[in-house]
């Protein structure tokens, strides 16, 4: 349970707006595990949309909380 605790716990840290994108993120992957044709979804265009939106805020928002974690502005 240690990786579960260690997610809930960086997911508490974040303002409310990346909460939802990690949530939303989640969904995606729990539907993704359990559409056997993912490989369908995958090549559409809703997928690549969400992917190059979403996906890449997700990104930028993870890297900067990583360096600020990092500068020691922002403590576990």
């Amino acid at each position: 349970m240690k990786t579960h605790e260690e997610t809930i716990a960086k997911i508490r840290l974040l303002p409310e707006s990346l909460v939802q994108e990690v949530n939303n993120f989640i969904d995606f992957l729990v539907w993704k595990s359990s559409n056997q044709d993912s490989s369908t979804w995958l090549h559409s265009h809703e997928s690549l949309e969400l992917m190059e939106s979403d996906f890449s805020d997700y990104l930028s928002n993870l890297e900067d909380y990583e360096n600020r974690l990092a500068r020691g502005e922002i403590k576990w």
